[in-house]
């Protein structure tokens, strides 16, 4: 017997009061402020008495140097500049605003959750085609439909099943009910006999992200938006732009990893926060998506059984493939047939490049290897699959994480910044739904508390890291980190 089982440890901001200084566009808002001025973002260097979130104290001074901006910063220089650490000291104003960089599960949740605190937020996102970071949908033309990251979700926590039941009355979420299992190379397919219930996006994952922010009123949106700075003046955090200024708040929230959260930590004078980012390995995933003009011929050990998604086994170039068109269409025989197959860490690992310049030549090589892949977890012959009338490659860079915390969120008090994402927790949906409501209420706490107390409100600033106890390779799959994790197989 198969089964198939969810690891449930899982995958805002501000309306700035700056008068005419944005426009509204539908749910966009592009601020045209002027570019930030240089003098701000000059760090003042100095010694100062060490925090004790920081560490055990080491050399103090008697008057430590006060900026007249609103916050102090220290550092320590060694054989070179370490950065300080920002202490902000000016009152938290009556009507907060919170900045939230990142526009996917967690971001997303934070922000909503804010909301229901009566806080206003900002949420900052690089998307193009719309929010949802990792919940992304490709859609060609209306028939050709492809989510090229999270697949499914599934449900195990009292709070976020309150939340999935809300969306499923809404029309915004519905339970798939199609065949999955694993398949081996040569054409074994195991259906699952059992497994939790799945759940999906109407039309695509990338329209939940959509919908959830559809009846918000104190939630603002830029997009595309690639904040690429943020300091402390006058006791706020400005954001910019490759710089153009993009609002000043009271508070921040990091809800995105890899190396472009690194290198927007790496200089913000948030040490803590940045060194517990740091020490998150991810591994990379190759998705290909293709699209065929007849269905894929069924395995021959399949019984005959049209599955929808599969973890595939045995095979170095794929760990999964999901059959879009089935999944959102209920169809098996009107084409075209939109596929999404991903590949194992150890591939990603082996043909990772820059994610955002991807070369011809690249490309075209994961491809190949890619669908010799599902040829041979199919069991036919090598070259024998028609050629896709549709195909694009995609590099996640930063997939999956293999080490974690444990903890729904980071918080600096003194810097009045978190972190969020499903990696704190695991690496779900969920998760990352569950820690942005975690941290949406403990920076509520802490902006309604004045931040008077800031050593009560510090969490997860030193906690270790592990890595996963797995007992398959749980790398192998990226669905693991959307949604679900296949145990016992």
């Amino acid at each position: 017997m198969h089964t198939a089982c969810n690891h449930h440890l899982l995958s805002s901001t501000f309306i700035l009061q700056i008068p005419n200084k944005f426009t509204k566009h539908h749910s966009v808002t592009v601020f045209t402020s002027p570019t930030t001025n240089s003098n701000i973002l000059n760090p003042i260097l100095g010694c100062s008495k060490k925090s004790s979130m920081d560490g055990p104290k080491k050399t103090t001074r008697k008057n430590p140097r006060r900026s007249s901006y609103g916050s102090s910063r220290k550092s320590v220089l060694r054989k070179t500049f370490k950065q300080e650490q920002v202490t902000f000291t000016a009152p938290i104003s009556e009507d907060p605003v919170v900045a939230i960089i990142g526009g996917g599960m967690s971001g997303l949740l934070c922000a909503l959750q804010l909301e229901k605190r009566g806080v206003r937020s900002t949420v900052f996102d690089t998307g193009i085609h719309g929010l949802g970071g990792r919940m992304g949908t490709r859609t060609i033309d209306p028939s050709m439909i492809f989510d090229h990251a999270a697949q499914f979700f599934t449900v195990s926590n009292p709070l976020f099943s309150e939340l999935v039941d809300d969306w499923s009355h809404k029309g915004y979420v519905r339970e798939s009910v199609g065949v999955i299992g694993e398949l081996e190379a040569g054409g074994d397919f195991f259906p699952f006999l059992s497994s939790p219930p799945r759940y999906i996006a109407i039309n695509g994952m990338r329209t939940l992200a959509d919908s959830l922010l559809s009846q918000s009123s104190m939630v603002n949106v830029v997009r595309p938006c690639w904040i690429s700075s943020i300091e402390p003046f006058n006791g706020m955090w400005h954001l910019s732009e490759n710089g153009k200024h993009r609002g000043e708040f009271d508070a921040i929230v990091i809800a995105h990893n890899g190396k472009c959260a690194n290198r927007l930590l790496s200089t913000s004078g948030l040490p803590l926060i940045a060194r517990q980012m740091k020490r998150l390995d991810l591994s990379s995933i190759w998705a290909l998506l293709a699209a065929f003009e007849d269905p894929l011929p069924l395995p021959p050990k399949a019984f005959g059984i049209p599955f929808e998604g599969a973890f595939v086994k045995g095979i170095d170039s794929i760990s999964w493939i999901g059959n879009n068109t089935q999944k959102l269409f209920n169809s098996q025989n009107e084409g075209p047939h939109c596929w999404t197959i991903f590949s194992t860490s150890s591939f990603g690992k082996r043909h990772k490049v820059p994610q955002e310049n991807i070369p011809n030549a690249t490309a075209e090589k994961v491809k190949g290897l890619m669908l010799a892949g599902v040829e041979n977890a199919l069991g036919v012959p090598i070259g024998s699959l028609k050629k896709p009338i549709y195909t694009r490659v995609q590099l996640w860079g930063a997939a999956l994480p293999t080490n974690s915390p444990g903890i729904p969120c980071i918080f600096d008090p003194l810097g009045r910044a978190g972190i969020c994402g499903d990696w704190l927790l695991g690496s779900s949906l969920e998760a990352a739904a569950l820690s942005g409501i975690s941290l949406a209420n403990h920076t509520a706490d802490y902006l309604k508390s004045g931040g008077s107390r800031p050593d009560e409100f510090a969490v997860g600033l030193h906690d270790e890291f592990q890595p996963f106890n797995l007992e398959f390779d749980y790398s192998q799959s990226f669905l693991a980190l959307f949604g679900v994790i296949a145990q016992g197989i």
